[in-house]
């Protein structure tokens, strides 16, 4: 496959560099694009020299712009219309998503799927450093919104997906910020994309300070909000015109 991995960048450094080398490793068998969205005003310079450094390794196969409006969903959005091929992946910066399973996201497009989704719930908890309160609470807004949706999909929220282009290009993409990340399974979800989930534990680097793939705990309304406006959209509203 053609795969375009979207990488949303504050201030990762040298995390960022590993994980587009895990990247193209874990990719190997396939044409591996790396798209990665940087702020103009809030990239920090070490990780605008990681980027530099990267695109000269990889020449011609990282394709770096800073993000023309603010928050991490426009950001994305941009990187969508930017994604070309067959498959667009979207993670974080930082490791938090572990680039161990892209192959097996990759492998579920392949068996048929219009998408696949990474799940830290569904062989229990996989939660490492996270706080159990904010994980206790991340439980019981899945199974809320699971019950809305009608879904059995464990991880509403966990922001690593791999779609088929078509998908990604097709919708009608609107938030701009971190509550993009549920945006991205609720809009397939009611358009009713085959979805299949990959087990992948979630690992909290006690020394990370990017929020590039991270919402606060002040998002919560906002995720509500999301969850609910796109549980009644009507399905015209969230497609878009997709010429492939």
């Amino acid at each position: 496959m053609r795969v375009s991995v979207v990488l949303p960048t504050l201030d990762e450094g040298t995390l960022l560099a590993e994980t587009v080398h895990a990247a193209f490793e874990k990719l190997s068998g396939h044409e591996v694009r790396i798209i990665i969205a940087s702020s103009a005003r809030l990239t920090n310079p070490e990780t605008r020299r990681v980027i530099e450094e990267l695109q000269h390794s990889y020449l011609g196969r990282i394709d770096a712009f800073d993000q023309s409006r603010p928050g991490v969903g426009e950001a994305l959005k941009e990187a969508f219309a930017r994604a070309d091929g067959d498959a667009v992946v979207l993670m974080t910066s930082d490791l938090e998503t572990p680039p161990e399973i892209l192959p097996q996201m990759i492998q579920k497009l392949e068996d048929g799927y219009d998408m696949a989704t990474a799940t830290r719930w569904r062989k229990g908890f996989a939660f490492n450093g996270y706080n159990p309160v904010k994980m206790t609470l991340n439980f019981l807004f899945q199974q809320i919104f699971r019950a809305i949706y009608f879904t059995r999909l464990s991880d509403l929220t966990y922001g690593y997906r791999a779609f088929r282009i078509e998908v990604v290009k097709s919708i009608r993409w609107e938030e701009s910020r971190h509550p993009f990340f549920f945006e991205t399974i609720l809009k397939p979800l009611r358009l009713g994309y085959k979805i299949a989930e990959v087990d992948a534990p979630w690992e909290m680097f006690m020394t990370r300070k990017s929020s590039t793939g991270r919402a606060k705990s002040k998002d919560l309304l906002a995720y509500i909000r999301v969850g609910l406006h796109n549980r009644f959209l009507p399905r015209f509203r969230i497609r878009a015109q997709y010429n492939p």
